[in-house]
Order: structure tokens, then C-alpha cells, then sequence
């Protein structure tokens, strides 16, 4: 089985408001509002952790989920952030950006 990895997208600005996450992409001034479990995988996004291994250690451990359903809906969730360009998602992981 192949590992997912994500990480934010660098053309994007977000903040932190309560338990969500607003999220701006740069490119097309499109705002995101992400809920509590949706910022939580968002701030998890390092580009080296697994995806798996955020939501057992942080979504599975903090919400009231079965783990095969929260990692499902974390693959159709980091999928779509994914097609809207303010996350990045590979099967590898993904290597530090320069500075």
C-alpha cells in the first residue's frame, strides 16, 4: 500500500480562528475555511509524516472516528485541497523547500 504525504502549499496564507482555519490561495484569492479536523491535518501537512500516521496519531487519538473512516475521508479531503493548489500531495515524501 502506498503512503500519502502532504504538505501546505507555499502560495497560500492561512490563520488560525478558534478551532478552524481560513486559508487564502494566493494565486486566484480563493478563501478556504477548514474545520476542526481539517486544520488539524493542515497544520499537521510537513510533507515527511504519512498521512496515515497524522490521522491515527492526531484525528483517530482526538475525534470520536474509527480509523479506516477517518482515513478515507482524509484521502477524498487532502485530494480535493490538493486539486485547489493550497496542498501538495505525493506518494513519496517530499523534499525540504529551499530557503
Amino acid at each position: 500500500m502506498k503512503d500519502t504525504y502532504i504538505r501546505r502549499s507555499a502560495d497560500t496564507a492561512a490563520r488560525r480562528i478558534g478551532d478552524e482555519t481560513m486559508v487564502l490561495a494566493v494565486a486566484d484569492s480563493t478563501l478556504f475555511s477548514l474545520n476542526e479536523t481539517a486544520s488539524v491535518l493542515w497544520e499537521a501537512a510537513d510533507g515527511t509524516t504519512p498521512l496515515r500516521t497524522i490521522v491515527e496519531n492526531q484525528i483517530v487519538a482526538g475525534f470520536a472516528v474509527d480509523s479506516e473512516t477517518a482515513y478515507r475521508d482524509a484521502l477524498e479531503l487532502v485530494a480535493e485541497l490538493g486539486r485547489r493548489g493550497i496542498l501538495e500531495v505525493a506518494d513519496q515524501p517530499l523534499e525540504e523547500r529551499p530557503k
